[in-house]
């Protein structure tokens, strides 16, 4: 791993145990379907996605009704803080297409077709009012703070 990819990767790292989330993987639900359900939530105040959640009639649902009650008991565990209502929110949602299973499904004259049985991975954050508010320049700051340290690695080096 070049030193550049290492460094925004312990960087990367580092920010996880500040952030609060939860992990869902390998759902047997198309990314499409959940995707709808995850634009419903972005952004709401916890309670209230969880409201929506719950009263909501797709399949997907429930799936992330139950991974957003694990991302607060996260926020819990990890802040030391009970998660009071009105300051949580909803930051971020996003659904990655995961493994396909490939079936074949009978069709008419002998053939077959192929049907893909789809899933996928969703990642959904929680965090204060103050954090829920998303800095457009962060990550040329980021960019600019990496650039620094291997220019400071590379003068050790010398």
């Amino acid at each position: 791993m070049g030193s550049r990819k290492k460094i925004k990767a312990d960087k990367r790292k580092e920010d996880r145990k500040s952030q609060y989330f939860a992990v869902l993987r390998n759902c047997p639900t198309s990314p499409r379907k959940m995707r709808t359900v995850a634009d419903l939530i972005r952004g709401k105040e916890v309670y209230a996605a969880l409201t929506i959640l719950k009263f909501n009639a797709k399949h997907p649902s429930t799936k992330l009704e139950t991974l957003l009650t694990s991302a607060i008991h996260n926020y819990e565990a990890k802040s030391g803080q009970r998660a009071d209502a009105g300051n949580l929110f909803v930051t971020e949602v996003f659904v990655d297409g995961a493994v396909t299973l490939k079936r074949m499904l009978p069709a008419p004259q002998g053939r077959a077709y192929r049907m893909r049985k789809r899933s996928n991975h969703v990642t959904l954050f929680v965090g204060t009012g103050a954090a829920a508010t998303t800095d457009e320049n962060s990550d040329t700051a980021q960019t600019a703070e990496i650039e620094t340290e291997i220019e400071t690695q590379e003068e050790e080096k010398q």
